[in-house]
């Protein structure tokens, strides 16, 4: 049995689904208007692989802090199924169903917040148990507008792949890892089949360079 890494934002779903948790966050009350400028601002940066994580997972969850999981849970679940489903990629499904069809294990790894993926997870029918995102700290109840643990974010995605494994006893050979982002470089070294998914310049010269496939994938109301 083989394991396949999936990246999430701009592999999977078609934009970051952090960035549209944050829109859905303003246009629901829950974080104010004047924060989305410097959210769009620090998503350049990560694009260009130029951003420190810690300081925009501080950031975009400052308005978290102190809400009850519950209800941002409930509206994370909302999210998922009216904003990121639509733009699950048809090619993204099908690749997923023939990982499924080979008996390969499927990891879903992202950088974004647990509270986001995790019910996006359950949309591309992935369990939770093999879902690795960025832990949101919680106590008595609420989100306290901080991480927690190691961020799956650049080299972070490694370490947390091989804690997992580690924790499940799971030897598995890494074989497949798809990402769009040059923010993913360690985890597609890592793997045997990197294959990139429409990806950024950066990313796309890379690809080139290590004669790595490179996909084309569109969501499905446009394919």
């Amino acid at each position: 049995m083989a394991l396949a890494l999936f990246d999430l934002d701009d592999t999977l779903i078609d934009g970051d689904s952090a960035s549209l948790w944050f829109e859905y966050m303003v246009a629901h009350k829950l974080a104010p208007a004047s924060m989305l400028a410097e959210e769009e601002a620090m998503m350049q940066r990560y694009y260009s692989g130029e951003l420190a994580m810690e300081e925009y997972m501080n950031f975009t969850l400052r308005p978290l802090a102190g809400k009850a999981c519950s209800q941002i849970d409930d509206h994370c679940q909302r999210f998922a199924q009216a904003v990121a489903a639509p733009r699950l990629y048809q090619e993204g499904l099908d690749q997923l169903a023939w990982h499924r069809a080979q008996g390969d294990e499927i990891v879903l790894i992202s950088a974004s917040g647990e509270h986001i993926v995790r019910p996006i997870a359950n949309a591309l029918q992935i369990p939770q148990s093999h879902v690795l995102a960025i832990e949101l700290e919680q106590q008595q109840g609420r989100y306290t507008g901080r991480t927690q643990g190691v961020l799956s974010f650049r080299d972070g995605k490694v370490t947390r792949l091989q804690q997992w494994q580690r924790l499940h006893a799971h030897d598995a050979i890494a074989q497949y890892g798809y990402s769009d982002s040059i923010n993913d470089l360690p985890l597609l070294k890592h793997v045997r089949e990197p294959r990139v998914v429409n990806p950024a310049a950066s990313l796309l010269l890379e690809a080139r360079r290590q004669q790595w496939p490179v996909l084309r994938w569109q969501t499905r109301s446009n394919a």
